[in-house]
């Protein structure tokens, strides 16, 4: 019959990897080219920084290179013109910090409990030496990324989220760079990123690993043991403390953790500690900066750009200048990437190169106003010769702007033409304003001299801000002919798997009324339920345009998906209404088995409400009260009796469904073993190791964790390899139907056509295999309070395997896939993930891992995230066993190739081609949007999440198309050796007659 077939296995798979290669070409060229880091300029600022930017860019050089360090600290001090105000800076870094707990929030001060963990920072800013900042970091929040812009005043490019797990060294002109080559020592304890960045200026340092979130004790500890000895000695001008305790408490307990208030203490007793060193030694003018590279969602993730998230803190603490009151020191917001400006200028050394930046004016204010005057112009032109880099005509070739006096007092709105003429004409101004008050310096008698000079600090200002915020949202120019390419290539992907679903779906409708002459006829028509499939593509792909329905797309998934499985009902109910003489069910056990089907769906629409109101995600009603909630307030009793429950259902399920299948072979006995072995073990690890994650792990817990790991690949692997060679090959001529239905599940419509009965109960082994083990898996890995929610979304699973499992055809296959397909995204925010990168869960991708290893974290965060997408591509294995197999193939002699078309065609492709319009779409819709305002904080988060669910969906249908075929190759070759053993006989007895 192969022969026939218009579309043959090899043309399937040919097209089939035809088209993922183009969708892996195209996704590869639009990602590079979509998300390129921000343009920079090349080189490292000198002696040229303190002079004004020439019309030439050539003659903006002077050669700085053969100085030596003192020589070249002598030059910049004599050429700046402003006295460094610190001989030494000690910056303290608190990772994940929020600079609500230290400073307040909406001009309010801080919690009680926060004022209280941390007093003697609170006196520093009560009476003045201290002054605090809310600086504001952009996205992506992570470590990496944060420190870079902190050091070099850069913002860089939105894939450094991705880089932050493997770090570089940082080429661009920084202030650490600055440092050293004016002979600084400098000194690190703490987050190794900071030697990964900077591999070959620290004299001294001990590094501890970021990603190890599980420890929260000693990665503090390792810091803090270096202070006093580092106080005392003389030999280094910068000393960094990175601590990692309190991001790490964040994110395994959420800003709200027990940990949280002494973990605080820990690092208020820690700025004391330094403060009163510093203030005891005399070492010269030392200066503390308490920082923060961002902030923490009441999760305790980060990554994305809420308020919360981006809401870092900078402490200066011991400027000099006394702030007139509390609020004054505690209110003021600047950005993050105003503290390489404000550094180099306090240090007298060249602000780096690609600063966006501006001065803090605070920090200068202990200076004269001529030194507050060189330290904006120097600042604006170091501005200037960044925008000329992107406005290449912004000094030359310009009209000139009016002359103005120091009485004028323009506002942007004022100058008239493109962006170019305004940004000169704001600069000429401040530095017209300039000009005419070191005019006036000189004479006895000067009127209004302080409306002058704030009259000229206003106008560096407008410039210096003006330019900033450009140059902070400005990307390089995106190469639009490569985009093009790459969306035209997955658009091209995306037909073709369209086209192939579209064959194989005529080529199964036309074996149907080859094969089954008395099938129901009405299941070749357009039904509702087809449509409504069609109807929820559509509108996800519109729904994409909007940055609010990105936001709260989990609304709509769950919507959609219990509107599609209230229409299979109500078919469901018809078609029991409708059968006056079944033909399939000849028996009032026939009928309830049909009423039985229509329960499961009620049951997976029950399950999928519950799921629904376990997490409140997205952005607008997250913190609105929901079951997980409520859990953590009914406390962790409460929360670890459902987890006990969930395992033991989890295994009470695994058992249930290998006895129903009545396969009494000593193989399913080893196999239920081994699951009930790990499932005891996940129970013991939750009763006894679970609190352990508020600290690091035991080598006792990490030793279960490792056996549970070990136990479920064994298990997989063993019934994947195992089970084909020990299932019985049936054959209808050897069997009786009542030795067939003992090897056949209750929920597998009975077929005795061999082999493909034992091919089906191999796979439905497999595909039970696959759910359970999983389900452990996340039970194990995934937030306490998820573990009933991954009980609820197999059981779904289940019910719909129970209904789609009929022989019937009253439903098409790709509607059966796709709803399934529709679970699995619907259950990805069940399990409380969103569309930003703040809900990503960090502690658990360390769960069993005794140090870090970026390979095995990264995989363990990948399961967590994508574990029910990834669930529901598994279950597809059992999907395929329970599937009737006699009209798609026609006998027992069938083509092997036709054979794995048939079995795998339509559920593997069904995902392939939804994924690949929603992918191909939402590609089209960030090309359109590369210029909208959410551009980084809502679409382009999102679309690392559909590029990172295309990666599930290969995995998840690469690993069922492996098992099936594999199976299938076990079952021919155990049949034609048994063919074999049969011929020799007969050829035997012929003999012997």
């Amino acid at each position: 019959m192969s022969s026939s077939s218009t579309l043959t296995c090899t043309k399937l798979t040919a097209w089939t990897l035809a088209a993922v290669f183009l969708q892996i070409l195209g996704l590869s060229l639009f990602v590079f080219g979509f998300f390129p880091v921000k343009p920079t300029l090349s080189g490292v600022s000198g002696p040229e920084s303190y002079q004004a930017p020439k019309c030439d860019s050539k003659q903006d050089h002077l050669e700085r290179n053969m100085l030596p360090p003192d020589q070249l600290r002598s030059l910049y001090k004599e050429i700046s013109k402003i006295p460094s105000s610190f001989d030494r800076l000690i910056l303290m870094v608190v990772d994940g910090l929020p600079a609500e707990f230290v400073l307040g929030k909406d001009d309010q001060p801080p919690p009680k409990a926060m004022m209280e963990a941390m007093p003697y920072t609170q006196s520093l800013l009560s009476n003045g030496t201290a002054i605090g900042y809310h600086a504001k970091a952009a996205p992506p929040t992570v470590t990496m990324p944060r420190l870079k812009a902190m050091v070099s005043g850069a913002i860089g490019g939105f894939l450094d989220v991705a880089f932050n797990f493997n770090t570089q060294a940082l080429l661009d002109d920084n202030l650490l760079g600055q440092f050293y080559s004016i002979g600084w020592k400098m000194v690190i304890h703490g987050d190794e990123t900071w030697i990964k960045l900077f591999p070959s200026v620290f004299m001294r340092h001990d590094g501890v690993s970021s990603f190890f979130v599980k420890d929260t004790v000693e990665v503090d500890h390792n810091v803090s043991r270096h202070i006093e000895a580092e106080l005392m000695d003389n030999d280094w001008d910068l000393l960094i403390l990175h601590y990692l305790g309190l991001d790490h408490v964040g994110h395994i307990g959420g800003r709200s953790s027990v940990l949280m208030t002494p973990k605080l203490k820990e690092m208020d007793e820690v700025i004391q500690r330094i403060h009163l060193g510093i203030s005891d030694n005399h070492h010269g003018q030392t200066l503390l900066m308490v920082v923060s590279d961002h902030g923490m969602t009441d999760s305790g993730n980060h990554g994305g750009s809420s308020y919360e998230e981006t809401d870092s803190v900078a402490l200066f603490i011991g400027l000099g200048s006394k702030a007139p009151d509390y609020a004054s020191a505690t209110c003021n917001a600047v950005f993050q990437v105003d503290l390489a400006p404000t550094l180099a200028l306090l240090f007298g050394v060249p602000i780096p190169k690609n600063n966006v930046g501006i001065v803090i004016a605070e920090t200068i204010d202990s200076l004269t106003e001529d030194h507050q005057l060189r330290a904006l112009e120097l600042n604006s032109w170091q501005l200037l010769r960044l925008l000329r880099a992107q406005l290449p005509g912004l000094l030359c070739g310009l009209p000139s702007c009016n002359e103005f006096n120091y009485s004028q007092n323009l506002g942007i709105s004022e100058f008239k033409g493109n962006l170019e003429e305004i940004l000169y004409c704001l600069f000429v101004k401040a530095a017209s304003l300039h000009d005419y008050w070191r005019s006036m310096k000189g004479q006895s008698v000067r009127s209004h001299s302080s409306n002058e000079f704030n009259d000229t600090v206003a106008a560096y200002n407008k410039f210096l801000r003006t330019s900033s915020d450009w140059l902070s949202r400005t990307a390089s120019n995106k190469p639009l002919g490569l985009l093009a390419f790459g969306v035209s290539t997955m658009f091209i992907s995306s037909v073709m798997f369209l086209s192939i679903q579209f064959w194989l779906n005529k080529e199964v409708r036309n074996r149907q009324r080859q094969y089954l002459p008395d099938s129901d006829k009405s299941g070749y028509n357009w039904h509702l339920d087809d449509s409504f499939v069609l109807l929820v593509i559509l509108f996800l792909v519109f729904s994409m345009g909007s940055s609010s329905m990105v936001e709260e797309e989990q609304y709509t998934l769950h919507y959609m998906t219990c509107t599609l499985f209230l229409i299979l009902l109500r078919k469901s109910c018809q078609f029991l209404h409708g059968r006056q003489s079944p033909s399939l069910f000849n028996s009032n056990k026939g009928q309830r088995f049909n009423y039985f089907r229509t329960f499961s769906i009620v049951l997976v629409l029950i399950f999928g409400r519950i799921l629904r109101g376990w997490h409140q995600g997205g952005v607008n009603w997250i913190h609105f009260p929901d079951i997980s909630k409520w859990l953590e307030k009914a406390g962790p009793h409460m929360i670890k009796s459902l987890q006990m429950v969930s395992g033991l259902l989890v295994i009470i399920l695994s058992f249930f469904a290998l006895y129903i299948s009545r396969l009494k072979r000593m193989f399913i006995l080893v196999v239920q073993i081994s699951l009930l072995v790990s499932g005891i073990l996940v129970l013991l690890h939750i009763m006894r190791y679970q609190e352990q994650t508020f600290s690091a792990s035991s080598d006792s817990s990490n030793v279960v964790v490792q056996t549970i790991y070990t136990l479920l690949i064994m298990t997989v692997m063993v019934v994947v390899l195992g089970s084909p060679w020990v299932m019985p090959v049936l054959s209808g001529t050897t069997y009786s139907a009542a030795e067939a239905s003992s090897v056949t599940s209750f929920f597998v419509d009975h077929d005795t056509r061999g082999p493909f009965l034992g091919l089906r109960a191999s796979l439905y082994l497999v595909g039970w295999t696959y759910a359970v083990c999983w389900c452990l898996l996340q039970l194990l890995l995934q937030k306490p309070t998820n573990a009933m929610p991954t009980l609820l979304l197999l059981l779904q699973v289940l019910a719909s395997m129970f209904y789609f499992s009929t022989g019937n055809q009253h439903h098409k296959q790709w509607v059966e896939v796709a709803a399934l397909y529709f679970l699995g995204l619907a259950g990805h925010f069940s399990l409380g993930n969103t569309n930003t990168l703040a809900t990503i869960d960090v502690a658990g991708a360390f769960i069993g891992i005794s140090s870090h290893s970026t390979l095995f974290s990264g995989i363990l965060m990948f399961i967590i995230t994508y574990a029910s997408p990834l669930l529901c591509h598994l279950s597809l294995t059992m999907y395929i066993s329970m599937k009737g197999t006699d009209y798609k193939l026609a006998s027992q002699d069938a083509h092997f190739g036709h054979i794995l078309q048939m079995m795998i065609g339509i559920p593997c492709l069904v995902p392939l081609s939804l994924n690949s319009v929603i992918l191909t779409t939402f590609t089209v819709i960030l090309l359109i949007m590369r210029n909208h305002l959410f551009v980084w904080s809502v679409f382009s988060p999102k679309y690392m999440y559909v590029c990172a669910a295309t990666v599930c969906v290969y995995i998840g249908l690469s690993i069922v198309a492996a098992t099936v075929t594999y199976t299938c190759v076990v079952f021919l070759v155990r049949k034609n050796m048994l063919s074999s053993v049969g011929n020799s006989s007969i050829q035997t007895g012929v003999t012997n007659n």
